[in-house]
């Protein structure tokens, strides 16, 4: 089926963009995704290459007959921007960080809630801050929890983290992706008509400056840098519900020993699992398959 956009008024006011999609019967679960750090809820989850639906993870619940949603945060792809991201960047510092995302995360959560009594949280990336925040700090009525890719106490540099993005140690308000830079950084085995669909999708969302050129807060970068000082946005040993840790073994930003340090702190029933080959985004590469499948089976068991 095809997405529907909700308009989620978030609780000071500003309107968040909510995803759905549905399978072809009833559903009685929900899954909420969260994204990470750059790019847009639909663009990490159901990026529109033409003829191809298998890059959709916002698909794969559907087959389990669960109805997925996926949230722009803020500043993100269809949602309202925060103010400081209407002004020049060196007006502002980071806008949106972890705590606050979390309260759209919450909100968008309740809205889903309206309809489905149980539902599953994943976050991936920056997303695992905003999720693990969330559940450590209001202990929503979720039935489990998936920290794809997460980024906790990394042991690394914050500069040696952002270089692996491609950017910089540079925390003014928000930043701006020129396409020619970042398709550079594709390399020779990209896939062109992925690329191509998930920049279309940023740029033609409230992210987008032209064409050419997004932007993306610096909120997400500011606690990728506490994670690089020990000092993450929440702490997994407060996470009292099922969690499934999972990353990509050639995953340059979420390394084994950070994930699984996570794994060990978790407080409750935990799986980890490790998908060989997988990059920091799995969902679009060749395991994406395997991911899909893990997760269907993991919220089978929760």
């Amino acid at each position: 089926m095809a997405l529907r956009a909700h308009d989620v008024t978030a609780r000071d006011g500003l309107s968040l963009n909510l995803w759905e999609r549905s399978p072809a019967g009833d559903a009685d679960e929900a899954v909420l995704f969260v994204h990470g750090s750059i790019t847009c809820a639909r663009a990490l989850f159901a990026p529109p290459v033409a003829g191809d639906d298998s890059y959709s993870w916002l698909a794969a619940p559907g087959e389990r007959g669960r109805t997925a949603f996926a949230l722009d945060i803020r500043g993100y792809g269809d949602s309202d921007r925060p103010p400081e991201m209407n002004e020049p960047p060196e007006e502002n510092g980071p806008p949106v960080r972890a705590d606050l995302a979390a309260n759209d995360a919450a909100d968008a959560l309740e809205f889903v809630r309206e309809r489905f009594d149980t539902v599953h949280l994943v976050g991936v990336s920056w997303g695992t801050n905003v999720c693990g925040r969330l559940v450590e700090r209001d202990a929503p009525p979720i039935a489990s929890l998936v920290q794809c890719a997460p980024v906790y106490r990394t042991p690394y540099d914050v500069e040696d983290g952002l270089a692996a993005l491609g950017l910089d140690p540079d925390f003014n308000a928000y930043y701006y992706q020129n396409r020619e830079t970042v398709e550079d950084r594709q390399g020779e085995d990209a896939n062109d008509a992925l690329f191509g669909a998930i920049w279309r999708t940023q740029v033609e969302s409230n992210q987008g400056v032209d064409e050419d050129t997004y932007i993306a807060q610096t909120g997400a970068l500011a606690d990728f840098a506490d994670c690089c000082a020990d000092d993450p946005p929440y702490d997994a040993a407060n996470i009292d519900v099922p969690t499934l840790v999972v990353r990509g073994t050639d995953d340059a930003i979420s390394w084994r020993a950070d994930a699984t340090a996570l794994y060990d702190e978790l407080a409750t029933a935990a799986d980890y699992l490790e998908l060989a080959g997988g990059d920091h985004y799995l969902m679009h590469g060749e395991r994406r398959g395997a991911l899909y499948d893990a997760v269907n089976r993991f919220h089978d068991r929760a």
